[in-house]
């Protein structure tokens, strides 16, 4: 798979489009709750994205099921707390897989956090998303969201083998609806969807990203 961690990545130019956020919280396709995220005491612009983005998952919240919603976890991330998860994630690494060399550390560590020079999620391209029933409730997705492959014996990724039937109809699900919606997924975590960064463009063959990162203080009134 093309990881975060391709050079060729860098080489993609950034059209960098000034295109204002919105505060997902706002929208009533889907759920969307800093008080129930386990990220909520980070930032207070952890559901902001392009508004683009957000049009999107509209779209993709639309081609639902009855019953079914969306629930975003995250959106956008601040660059330094992207600096730091990487660092953190990297020192593990070291720890856990001391076998590996570094350019292979490096590729290793962005299965599961990206370089901060490539990361979709400080641009308010990237959306990490699960799905909920009409009773509040997270569907069975196989792994929970956030597991890394030592976490969850490698069920974080999208096309993991060995899932249980009603995990596997359930990611189907939401395949469906947020590719036909426009948005690409980073294959080694189910619940990571992009739309205008350097990842994307990559897969879609875009002759740039749309999108540039964003320093956190630019967001206090988004």
């Amino acid at each position: 798979m093309l990881t975060l961690a391709a050079p060729t990545l860098l080489a993609i130019p950034i059209a960098n489009q000034d295109e204002p956020f919105v505060d997902l919280a706002a929208y009533p396709e889907w759920h969307a709750d800093l008080s129930r995220s386990q990220i909520s005491s980070r930032s207070p612009h952890f559901l902001k994205a392009r508004r683009a983005v957000a049009e999107r998952l509209r779209d993709a919240a639309r081609r639902l099921p009855d019953g079914l919603k969306l629930y975003v976890k995250e959106a956008y991330r601040p660059l330094a707390r992207q600096q730091r998860s990487y660092d953190e994630h990297l020192v593990r690494l070291r720890r856990l897989r001391p076998e590996l060399d570094e350019a292979a550390r490096l590729r290793e560590a962005s299965l599961y956090v990206a370089p901060p020079a490539v990361a979709p999620h400080p641009t308010g391209a990237a959306l990490d998303v699960t799905l909920m029933n009409a009773a509040g409730q997270e569907l069975d997705m196989g792994c929970p969201f956030n597991a890394d492959s030592e976490e969850s014996n490698g069920a974080c990724y999208t096309d993991a083998a060995g899932l249980s039937e009603t995990a596997r109809a359930n990611r189907a699900v939401l395949i469906a609806a947020m590719t036909a919606a426009g948005f690409i997924n980073y294959p080694s975590e189910w619940w990571h969807w992009s739309y205008g960064d350097r990842y994307w463009a990559a897969v879609t063959g875009a002759p740039a990203a749309l999108y540039a990162a964003v320093d956190e203080s630019l967001l206090e009134s988004a």
